[in-house]
């Protein structure tokens, strides 16, 4: 019989697997959009790349159909893997604007959200008004709440911003918009976080929020569409600021 007290053979742990490839995307991805490898441009070669980042011709092959499929590159029989016309990029994906260099991304994109937003959120909120179930006007007061208690904490108020935001748009209880508000929920968080830092005082954003809470729970679609439009028109005027900001730096 065995003995009852001998060790039992543990297998060692598998070894993670390095994040290579996803570390070779974001880095020619950055490039991209940094201007580095301009629109029309062609990518160096497989061969040139994998010298570049030191890896294979697999990852380097991974690595484009990724871009490929974000819009960022198109591969072209016997000429190479080219640039394509920032019209063709996924802008508002969520990995391609994490691919941008800090405080690289274009501002005609945060005037583009601002523009989509003044298109449809007064209606949202117009919607809400009338749709919204009790919950989820107590979860819009909730992120209010949230941006009312934090302060001079820049990343909680813009957190607590995009929630508000995001349960407004789930509480018009309209499919295609709650799928719009979500395709631009990323781009609106990196704006919210880029205007929330450009602003010394947000207790008139707080105030203006609240105009949506108490419409909401009144039931008046009119009130609702008028807060909405006056959260539209801070968020230009801090959005302009955030512009000069970053101008000056």
């Amino acid at each position: 019989m065995a003995n009852a007290t001998a060790e039992i053979a543990v297998p060692a742990p598998k070894s993670r697997r390095p994040r290579v490839l996803p570390d070779v995307v974001r880095a020619i991805a950055s490039e991209i959009l940094s201007g580095s490898y301009p629109v029309g441009s062609t990518l160096p070669s497989e061969n040139d790349l994998c010298a570049e980042h030191g890896v294979s011709r697999t990852v380097i092959r991974e690595a484009l159909k990724t871009l490929a499929a974000k819009g960022l590159v198109l591969s072209r029989p016997r000429i190479g893997t080219v640039v394509c016309e920032r019209d063709n990029w996924n802008i508002i994906d969520p990995q391609v604007l994490e691919w941008h260099a800090p405080n690289s991304i274009d501002p005609a994109l945060f005037d583009s959200i601002l523009e989509t937003r003044r298109a449809i959120e007064p209606l949202v909120a117009e919607l809400a008004a009338s749709r919204a179930s009790l919950q989820e006007i107590a979860d819009l007061e909730a992120a209010w709440k949230g941006m009312e208690a934090a302060g001079s904490d820049v990343g909680r108020f813009a957190r607590s911003d995009a929630v508000f935001h995001q349960v407004l748009y789930g509480a018009c209880h309209n499919p295609i918009f709650r799928q719009i508000g979500g395709l631009i929920e990323t781009a609106l968080n990196f704006a919210l976080e880029a205007t929330a830092n450009s602003v010394d005082r947000r207790d008139e954003a707080v105030k203006v929020h609240f105009g949506v809470v108490e419409a909401l729970r009144m039931r008046d679609g009119a009130a609702a569409r008028k807060a909405a439009n006056e959260i539209l028109d801070l968020a230009a005027r801090d959005l302009a600021r955030a512009k000069n900001q970053h101008k000056q730096d």
